[in-house]
């Protein structure tokens, strides 16, 4: 070999007989030099001999990667299959939710995960983005009136002609968020049409703007009727504040919000289901595994847990 010739994963592979995923292992620990040019990985020649020179004799070989973590959603990790940059890759992830966060903290630390960069976006425009791949991952939480049913509809129609997987995280209740005392006497979606009521929304494509105009078009009400209705803020505790300022007396929002401003109580609606959506074409990425794997260990449900208002009870599981 000479000096002056780079080589790709793939090709290091080939020469030590491994597969290129154990090649971005070697890398990522350190035992093999590798650089950058854009978002390819490439190795010298001249490092590749001095680790084969310093790794000569039985106890010095490196070990293939165990498929223990592969995950019961998906097929095994075809490291053949991989992207060239999975060793400084990063995958975006559409969503509001805290969650979220730390999912992709957990991630972060995970032996084969990876950076994790966040779109504070609602689920309409999760899904668009992860349909015109400017997403790997979108959370939804979008309520058919029809169906009666969360999500499934949604993504054929807003992701239509590419196999998905949705990954239940969590159940997590919906309702009003009202002042202290709940003044007003706010109780059904009725009272959404009342004359003394002023409403903030959410911005059009969230999940919770989904819901509200489902459950207005079943009951027949003129949602353009509804006092405040064209207010619109872009978070539930945005929503939370409005309220506790006496600028609205009720808007939608989650059970965390309530809990998260002071002076506001929360009337329950119904529960929620906050799903993942992924292609399956993705399901081959280590990261998208590690996610998976993530989603049903125990230290993540404990965290989970000490928030207080989530069902975890089928975190993890494939809903289709």
């Amino acid at each position: 070999m000479k000096d002056n010739t780079t080589l790709t994963p793939e090709e290091v592979a080939n020469i030590l007989k491994i597969t290129k995923y154990t090649v971005y292992e070697m890398v990522k620990r350190g035992e093999l030099p590798a650089y950058r040019v854009g978002n390819k990985i490439r190795i010298d020649t001249g490092d590749l001999e001095a680790y084969r020179q310093n790794r000569k004799g039985p106890d010095h070989r490196s070990p293939e990667p165990s498929n223990a973590a592969t995950s019961r959603l998906g097929p095994s990790i075809s490291p053949a299959m991989a992207a060239d940059s999975t060793a400084t890759a990063s995958l975006v992830i559409c969503g509001q939710d805290p969650i979220l966060d730390i999912l992709g903290r957990h991630l972060e630390s995970h032996p084969h995960g990876c950076r994790v960069l966040r779109q504070q976006t609602g689920s309409f425009a999760g899904l668009l983005a992860l349909y015109q791949n400017r997403a790997d991952i979108a959370a939804v939480h979008l309520w058919d009136g029809d169906s009666r049913t969360y999500n499934t509809s949604f993504v054929r129609r807003l992701v239509p002609g590419i196999p998905t997987i949705l990954v239940h995280v969590v159940n997590r209740m919906a309702g009003f968020l009202v002042a202290s005392g709940n003044p007003k006497r706010i109780y059904t979606w009725e009272d959404m049409a009342r004359p003394d009521i002023t409403l903030v929304n959410r911005e059009p494509g969230s999940g919770i703007r989904v819901l509200l105009d489902e459950e207005l078009f079943r009951r027949g009400i003129d949602r353009l009727q509804i006092m405040g209705y064209d207010h619109e803020e872009m978070s539930h505790l945005a929503v939370a504040s409005v309220v506790a300022r006496g600028a609205a007396d009720v808007g939608l929002g989650h059970e965390k919000a309530a809990l998260q401003v002071r002076g506001i109580e929360f009337v329950p609606l119904q529960q929620e289901s906050y799903d993942l959506v992924i292609k399956k074409e993705a399901l081959v990425k280590p990261q998208i595994q590690a996610i998976l794997e993530i989603l049903t260990s125990p230290a993540f449900h404990t965290e989970l847990s000490g928030l207080g208002d989530y069902d975890l009870q089928d975190c993890g599981k494939l809903i289709r």
